[in-house]
C-alpha cells in the first residue's frame, strides 16, 4: 500500500505540474480525483466517514467546489501566515503541512505548547467550511526502527485528530493514517531535515455529489 500511495502521489504532482495554466477549479476534477482515490484506499473508514458527514451537511457540485475551496484556501493562508505551517493546493484538495519544530519533539506524540494556538486557527477555518472531510497523516524522521516509527506516526496523527475533536470539529469528518519514516520530505542526515520530516499533514477534501 505504501508503494501505491507514493506512486499515485508522484503521478498527481506530475499532472499538477503539466497543468500550470489551468485554474484551480479546472484542475480539481483530475488531481483531486486521484488524491481522493488514494485516501479512500489508504484507510478503511475514510469512505464511511465521508458518507456520514456528507449526509449530515450536504455536498457540493460543479463549479461550486472550486470556489468553495478557493475561499477556504485564502482563509487558511490568512490565519496561518507566519506560523510555520505550509498551505498547499492539490486540485480541489488543500494540504496543511505542519513540521516538527512546531508540532512534536523527537520520539513523542504529545503536542507541544506552541502548536495548540496554531491548531486553534485551523479549527476556526475548518468550522467555517463544513462541507469538507479531513485526513490526518503522521510522519517521522528515521531515528528508531520501522515498527516504532510506524506506530509513532499514527499516534501523532491521532493526537491531532483528538485535539481537533476536543475543539469542536465533528469526529465524523476526520480520519487518520501513519506513514512512519517512509515519506521523508527532507534530508534525515541533518537536524533541520529531521524536523521537517517529523510532521503531520492535514488533507482537506470537499464533499462532492
Amino acid at each position: 500500500m505504501r508503494k501505491l500511495v507514493v506512486a499515485v502521489i508522484f503521478t498527481t504532482l506530475s499532472v499538477g505540474g503539466c497543468a500550470t495554466n489551468a485554474s484551480n477549479t479546472q484542475k480539481g476534477a483530475g488531481i483531486g480525483a486521484v488524491v481522493g482515490a488514494v485516501l479512500g484506499k489508504a484507510t478503511g473508514d475514510n469512505a464511511k466517514s465521508r458518507y456520514v458527514w456528507g449526509a449530515a451537511v450536504g455536498a457540493l457540485a460543479g463549479s461550486a467546489i472550486g470556489s468553495y475551496m478557493d475561499k477556504q484556501e485564502q482563509e487558511f493562508r490568512e490565519e496561518l501566515s507566519d506560523t510555520g505551517v505550509s498551505v498547499e493546493r492539490d486540485g480541489d484538495n488543500l494540504r496543511l503541512i505542519m513540521p516538527g519544530n512546531i508540532t512534536f519533539a523527537t520520539g513523542s506524540a504529545n503536542i507541544v505548547s506552541n502548536f495548540g494556538p496554531i491548531l486553534n486557527d485551523v479549527v476556526t477555518v475548518l468550522n467555517r467550511f463544513e462541507k469538507t472531510v479531513l485526513h490526518v497523516t503522521g510522519h517521522t524522521d528515521n531515528v528508531g526502527n520501522d515498527a516504532y516509527n510506524q506506530q509513532l506516526s499514527l499516534n501523532r496523527a491521532n493526537s491531532v485528530k483528538n485535539y481537533l475533536i476536543q475543539h469542536s470539529v465533528d469526529a465524523r469528518r476526520v480520519t487518520t493514517q501513519g506513514f512512519g519514516e517512509s515519506m521523508p520530505i527532507a534530508d534525515n542526515g541533518t537536524e533541520s531535515g529531521r524536523q521537517q520530516n517529523r510532521r503531520v499533514e492535514l488533507t482537506i477534501s470537499p464533499l462532492k455529489k
